[in-house]
Parts: C-alpha cells; sequence; structure tokens
C-alpha cells in the first residue's frame, strides 16, 4: 500500500492543488506535508464495487439486488480517510485531487 503525490503542484495565490494516487486497500492520504488544511477533496476510484441491496421486506436474501457504489473519501485537517463502497470490503486503487491552503 502506498499513496503516491505527484512532484509538481499547482498554485494559486495562498492556494495549492495537490494530485496523486493511491492503492487498493490503502484507507487513508496524509497531506500535511504538502497543505495546511483542506478545502475540497475528489477522489476518483478506478472502478465500482457491489453492494447487495434487500429490495423487499422479507429481509431474508431472498431479494437482494446488487447495486454499484464507489468508494467515498472524508476528510479533517489535513488526512483524507477513504471508505469502502462495499460494506466490510476494501477500498479499490484509483487517483486523487486536493485543494487546499499551503503549509
Amino acid at each position: 500500500m502506498a499513496v503516491t503525490i505527484d512532484p509538481r503542484p499547482t498554485y494559486f495565490g495562498d492556494r495549492m492543488v495537490v494530485t496523486g494516487s493511491y492503492e487498493a486497500g490503502d484507507t487513508s492520504i496524509d497531506l500535511s506535508s504538502q497543505l495546511a488544511s483542506i478545502d475540497a477533496f475528489i477522489l476518483n476510484p478506478v472502478s465500482l464495487q457491489n453492494q447487495g441491496i434487500e429490495e423487499g421486506a422479507a429481509a431474508d436474501n431472498s431479494d437482494v439486488v446488487t447495486m454499484k457504489t464507489i468508494d467515498l473519501a472524508t476528510f479533517s485537517g489535513t488526512t483524507v480517510t477513504i471508505t469502502a463502497g462495499q460494506a466490510g470490503g476494501t477500498p479499490v486503487a484509483g487517483t486523487f485531487l486536493a485543494i487546499g491552503r499551503r503549509s
């Protein structure tokens, strides 16, 4: 598992755009060495995940349908947490873009 940050960020005023990639199974991205805070974050997983959803009221898995879901990202401070789109699953690989205040 490894997060790769592109070596050439883009600057505008006191903001910076950081891009990079992450591997399947990575659950966090630490941007503290690049940013003082994150304003926006975009996660681009390479594929969808299958999530079974109970369609009817039986609640016995007799009418489960498969819904395609994507991994989600949340951030606090300068750390991004990646949550798998499938319950109990692991995140897939992908790329990201972060905009934040330069450190």
